[in-house]
Parts: structure tokens; C-alpha cells; sequence
């Protein structure tokens, strides 16, 4: 790996401004391979030498991959004066610049990836790419007869808006309806929405998968793990070759 400042690794690692990390330096908090270090502007190698601060190991991460089963109530934001973020359920980030990939609604659970690879984000959410995210809903309110063939053909939102063809599998029928979509695109409340025109509501959304990531159901709502690595090299080939 190329060197790097010691400021700046230790500020990616969120250890503090540049400014910050030159007062702990002069107070002999940091430490390169054992030997307290005074001057932050030094270069470094990431991974070949042992950086500690208030004798804790920092170990650098150029970027960060983390599978979150969003819970209700937390917002898909990096900070929020109101709510909890999706964010700061993150409890192991090193990076200071993580960011969710797309928005859930503040009532709708599920897959949610965490990172701060833009170049993937942007892979996935680009509207060029139509990347497939599949929810599962329950609804109130009698689904038309044929709902299914409505979203094959595009719903027309109430704005005037079409969207692409998505797939509507209805799973079960008591007193709400359950069912799974399939959307290609991800329009503002897209699917709350899409429902709407045919006059049914969303009581209950989870997303369960977004491009080749699929909901590990083994979390529950609010836990994460990391992403492993076929996962990460499976999504960035899926973005870059998804097209329909």
C-alpha cells in the first residue's frame, strides 16, 4: 500500500481532526512501531507498521462493506438531528464516511448496505443500471384482478410518472395481503406509491434484496455484519454488467 500522512490515516480512522491529532501527538498519545511519534505529517505504510493511539491498535480500512437489517424508526442518513441513523447502529465502523446506498423510509425494514465505496453506490443506484430490489409488503385494501398485469405494464404515478415494468407476486390473501415486488428503478416512495394508484396501502415493507445482496435473515432488525468478500466481488460485478 502507498504511504500515507499520519494525520491523514488517523483521521479516516476517525480518531480525531487534523488538529486534534496534533495535540495528542505533543502529548505523546500516538505511537508509530512502538515509538511515541511527536510529528503527525509523517508518511506511514497502512498494514506494515503499528499505529496505537492511548496504546489502542488502529488498523486502516480503505473501505468498509456492512449488511444492516434496517429497523422502523432509524433514518437512512449519515446524521439527522431528530433520529437515530442508520449509521450509528454501526457499532465496529472504523470510517468516519460511511454512507447508507439508497433510502428506506423511516417505517420500512430490510436490506439496507453500508459502505463508503462511491463507485460502487453508484454502480447500484444508477437509473441506467436497473438494478433489481425485491421487498416484501403487506397491504390493505383489495388488490384489482389484475394487479399483476398493471405493474407488468407500468403503473403511472399519481404525478404523471411511469414506472418501468416490475414483478407482483402475491403470496397470500387474508385480512391484508401479502406479496413480493420486484422494482428495477427507485423512485421517491416508489412503492408505496405504486400501490396507491391501484388503491391499496403499505402497512408493513422489508426489502429483501438488492441487486445479488440478499437479506441474511439470520440478523434481526437493527443487527449488521460485514460483507463477505464473494458477496462484495459479486455486487461489483453486478453493477457494472446489470442492464435490462
Amino acid at each position: 500500500m502507498k504511504e500515507m500522512r499520519l494525520d491523514k490515516f488517523l483521521a479516516e480512522m476517525g480518531e480525531g481532526s487534523r488538529s486534534q491529532l496534533k495535540v495528542m501527538a505533543r502529548k505523546g498519545r500516538i505511537t508509530v512501531d512502538g515509538i511515541v511519534e511527536k510529528k503527525t505529517d509523517r508518511k506511514i505504510k497502512p498494514g506494515m507498521q503499528e499505529v496505537t493511539v492511548d496504546d489502542r491498535p488502529i488498523a486502516y480500512a480503505a473501505y468498509e462493506y456492512y449488511m444492516l437489517n434496517k429497523p422502523r424508526g432509524v433514518v437512512s442518513a449519515t446524521e439527522d438531528s431528530r433520529y437515530q441513523t442508520v449509521i450509528e447502529l454501526i457499532e465496529d465502523r472504523k470510517r468516519k464516511d460511511l454512507f447508507p446506498v439508497g433510502r428506506l423510509d423511516i417505517d420500512t425494514e430490510g436490506l439496507l448496505l453500508i459502505t463508503n465505496d462511491g463507485d460502487l453506490a453508484h454502480q447500484l443506484l444508477s437509473p441506467k443500471k436497473h438494478v433489481d430490489k425485491v421487498y416484501y409488503a403487506k397491504v390493505e385494501g383489495s388488490l384489482p384482478t389484475d394487479a399483476e398485469k398493471q405493474f407488468l405494464q407500468g403503473i403511472v404515478l399519481s404525478d404523471g410518472t411511469k414506472t418501468m415494468p416490475a414483478q407482483l407476486k402475491v403470496l397470500e390473501t387474508e385480512e391484508l395481503t401479502s406479496v413480493q415486488l420486484t422494482i428495477h428503478e427507485g423512485k421517491f416512495h416508489q412503492v408505496k406509491r405504486m400501490f396507491e394508484v391501484i388503491g391499496c396501502g403499505v402497512v408493513y415493507l422489508k426489502r429483501l434484496s438488492m441487486g445479488s445482496l440478499t437479506l441474511d435473515e439470520s440478523l434481526k432488525p437493527g443487527e449488521y455484519r460485514c460483507l463477505s468478500g464473494e458477496e462484495i466481488q459479486k455486487l461489483q460485478h453486478h453493477g457494472k454488467e446489470v442492464k435490462h
